[in-house]
C-alpha cells in the first residue's frame, strides 16, 4: 500500500500544503470517463492537462506525492515559456511573483571577462528570463487545475504497472486505500527524470552522461545585488571549477557550484562543508552577510533523449522524455514546449478530429528539438565541466585569453534555451508561398509579439483553442479571396479562430472572431504582410503556412496537411 509523506516539507520561506487523497471511483467499481491519463503532476504534466482541458478533453492526473516538489529546482522560465503560460491563461501569478532579467556577467580570477544582454525589444511583453522557484510554479498550476472541471488530479497515487494493446492502456495504481486498474485511451508519461513509466516499459535513452557533480544550495540572505546571471570561473576556494549565482523571490539566492572530482554527494552536503563553501561564495560576492540554508541537493549533467516519444498509446514528455543539462535553463523550458506541442495534437486525436498519425509529428518535432538542445547544451557542459584534459586545456586557454583579448569571449556565451522552430515539420505546406515573403515569421517559427499600447500586445488578443487564421486587411476590410477564405474557415474540420488585422477595429463585420486594430501598420510590418496576406497558425502558435494571397482552396489544403494528412 502506497503511503506518501503526509507532513509538510520544511522550508524557511515556503508554506507547503498537504493535498488530501480522495478515494477514486475505481476503488468502488466505477470507471473514469477521461480518455487521457497523465502520470506526474509536475509543471509539464499539469500544463498538458490544462491545455487538453482548453480543447474540451478530460484527463486524470496522477501524482504519487501529496504536496508540490521539494526545493526550488527549475527557477528560470524563459520568455517562450511565459508566452506558453499566457496562451494557456495562467501567466498572471507568475508575472506578479517572478523576477524578470535579461543580462549576465562572467568572471575569471576576480576579473569580469564577459557581459551579455539577451535579445529583447519593445514588442516583447516578457524579458528573456524570469526567476521563480518551482514550488510556486507548481502551486500556481495546481490552482489552475483546480479551477477546471475537466481535470481530475489524484494525489497520493503511484503507478506500479502498465500494459497496453491496440485499443487502450491499463495502469495499476497504488494508493493509501488500496490499488486499482485505471484504463485510458492514451497515457502521457510526465513523471520526471526517474520516470516510472519509462522504466516499466524498459525504454532506454540515447546520448551522454557527463562526469562531475554539482551542488545547488538555496539560501535566504540580504545580498542586495540585481537580478542577473553571475558566473565565476576558477574561484580561489574551488580551483578548476565554477560557481553560478541567481537571485530568486522572497530573498532567496541560488548558489550552484561544481564539486572537486571524486567528492561524494554525502560529503558535499555535510553542513559544515556546505556552510564553509557558501561563506566563500558570499565573500567572493563581497557580501559577507548572515544566511540561512533552505534546501540543497547534488546533480550531474546529461544530454540524453529517448529516440521516440511515442510508444504505442503512451507518449513521453518533459524529463521523462529527455534529460538535459541545467546550463542554459533547458529542462523545464524545453518541457513546456513539449507540452504545448503535444496537447493540441493529442486533443484532436482523442476527439476523433485528426488521425493518429498526427501524434507522429509530436515525436518527430520534439525529438529533433531535444537533439539540437543536446548538441548546444553539450557545448556549454563541456565548457563548464571539461570532460578530458584536452577540453580543460582549451577552456582554460579561452578564459586566460579573455583577460586581455576580445575575440575568445563569444565562447563564454551560455547558449540559453530558445524557442524552437519546426522549419522541416511535415505539418508545414506551401513552401514556395512562404519563401515569397520578404521577412516576417516563417513556416515553423513561433508567432512574434507586437506592442500595441502601454499594456496591450498582440498576444493578449490571440485567445481561444484552435488554429489561428491571421488575415491582413486594408482600410476597407478583407475583400475578394481573403473574404472567401475567412468565410470558408467556418466550415473547417477543426476550429479555426479567424483574426482580422487592419487599420480599423470594426472593418471585419461578421468575417472575424477577433479583430485587432493596426492603425500604424506595426503588426503588418513585423509580419511582412501586404493587404490580403494571411498566416495559418497551429494551436501551439507555430506558423504552418502563409500566403501573400490566400484562397479558400489553399486554406483547406493547408489544414489537411497540418492535421497529419497528405497534401493533395
Amino acid at each position: 500500500m502506497h503511503l506518501p509523506e503526509a507532513q509538510p516539507r520544511s522550508s524557511i520561506f515556503y508554506d507547503y500544503r498537504i493535498h488530501p487523497f480522495r478515494r477514486p471511483p475505481e476503488l468502488d467499481g466505477g470507471r473514469s470517463a477521461a480518455p487521457v491519463v497523465i502520470v506526474g503532476a509536475g509543471p509539464i504534466g499539469m500544463l498538458t492537462a490544462i491545455e487538453l482541458a482548453r480543447f474540451g478533453v478530460r484527463s486524470v492526473l496522477l501524482e504519487q506525492e501529496l504536496q508540490v516538489s521539494h526545493g526550488s529546482r527549475a527557477i528560470v522560465l524563459t520568455r517562450r515559456s511565459m508566452e506558453i503560460l499566457q496562451h494557456a491563461g495562467v501567466a498572471a501569478p507568475f508575472e506578479a511573483k517572478g523576477l524578470q532579467w535579461s543580462s549576465g556577467r562572467s568572471f575569471f580570477r576576480g576579473h569580469q571577462v564577459y557581459s551579455m544582454v539577451m535579445p529583447h525589444d519593445d514588442d516583447d511583453r516578457f524579458l528573456p528570463g524570469l526567476n521563480i522557484q518551482q514550488q510556486y510554479i507548481e502551486e500556481y498550476l495546481v490552482d489552475a487545475v483546480a479551477r477546471s472541471s475537466l481535470i481530475d488530479l489524484r494525489w497520493g497515487s503511484k503507478v506500479t504497472a502498465i500494459t497496453q494493446d491496440a485499443a487502450a492502456v491499463t495502469l495499476r495504481v497504488d494508493t493509501p486505500e488500496g490499488d486499482y486498474d485505471l484504463v485510458a485511451d492514451w497515457v502521457v508519461a510526465a513523471d520526471g527524470g526517474r520516470s516510472t513509466i519509462r522504466k516499466l516499459m524498459n525504454l532506454k535513452m540515447e546520448g551522454r552522461s557527463y562526469a562531475g557533480n554539482f551542488v545547488i544550495a538555496d539560501i535566504k540572505a540580504d545580498i542586495g545585488l540585481p537580478t542577473e546571471r553571475l558566473c565565476f570561473f576558477e574561484p580561489d576556494w574551488n580551483p578548476g571549477n565554477n560557481v553560478l549565482v541567481h537571485r530568486q523571490p522572497d530573498g532567496i539566492w541560488r548558489i550552484d557550484f561544481r564539486l572537486p572530482d571524486g567528492e561524494s554527494s554525502e560529503d558535499a552536503l555535510r553542513p559544515e562543508k556546505l556552510g564553509e563553501r557558501i561563506d566563500h561564495v558570499l565573500g567572493m560576492l563581497g557580501r559577507k552577510v548572515p544566511w540561512q540554508l533552505d534546501w540543497a541537493t547534488v546533480y550531474s549533467a546529461n544530454t540524453l533523449t529517448l529516440p521516440d516519444y511515442l510508444s504505442g498509446r503512451v507518449l513521453f514528455t518533459g524529463d521523462a522524455a529527455h534529460l538535459l543539462p541545467i546550463f542554459g535553463v533547458r529542462g523545464a523550458n524545453t518541457g513546456f514546449q513539449d507540452g504545448s506541442n503535444l496537447a493540441w495534437k493529442l486533443a484532436l486525436v482523442a476527439k476523433g478530429d485528426a488521425p493518429k498519425a498526427l501524434l507522429d509529428s509530436y515525436s518527430l518535432e520534439r525529438v529533433q528539438a531535444a537533439r539540437e538542445i543536446c548538441d548546444e547544451g553539450g557545448k556549454s557542459t563541456r565548457f563548464m565541466t571539461p570532460p578530458t584534459a584536452g577540453y580543460r586545456l582549451m577552456r582554460d586557454a579561452v578564459l586566460s585569453l579573455s583577460l586581455s583579448e576580445e575575440f575568445p569571449k563569444d565562447l563564454l556565451h551560455w547558449r540559453t534555451s530558445r524557442a524552437h522552430t519546426y522549419a522541416h515539420s511535415p505539418l508545414n505546406s506551401f513552401a514556395a508561398e512562404d519563401a515569397a515573403f520578404d521577412g516576417g515569421v516563417g513556416c515553423g517559427d513561433p508567432l512574434r509579439n507586437v506592442r500595441l499600447g502601454a499594456d496591450d500586445y498582440l498576444f493578449d488578443h490571440l485567445t481561444g483553442a484552435g488554429f489561428l487564421l491571421l488575415g491582413f486587411a486594408g482600410a476597407a476590410g478583407p475583400g475578394g479571396d481573403l473574404r472567401d477564405a475567412l468565410q470558408a474557415a467556418v466550415g473547417a474540420p477543426v476550429r479555426v479562430v479567424r483574426v482580422v488585422i487592419g487599420p480599423q477595429a470594426d472593418a471585419a463585420d461578421a468575417l472575424a472572431d477577433i479583430v485587432v486594430a493596426d492603425p500604424d501598420g506595426r503588426i503588418a510590418r513585423k509580419y511582412a504582410a501586404p493587404d490580403g496576406a494571411a498566416y495559418l497558425v497551429r494551436p501551439d502558435q507555430h506558423v504552418c503556412a502563409r500566403w501573400r494571397h490566400l484562397t479558400a482552396a489553399h486554406l483547406a489544403q493547408a489544414l489537411t496537411v497540418a492535421l497529419g494528412g497528405a497534401a493533395s
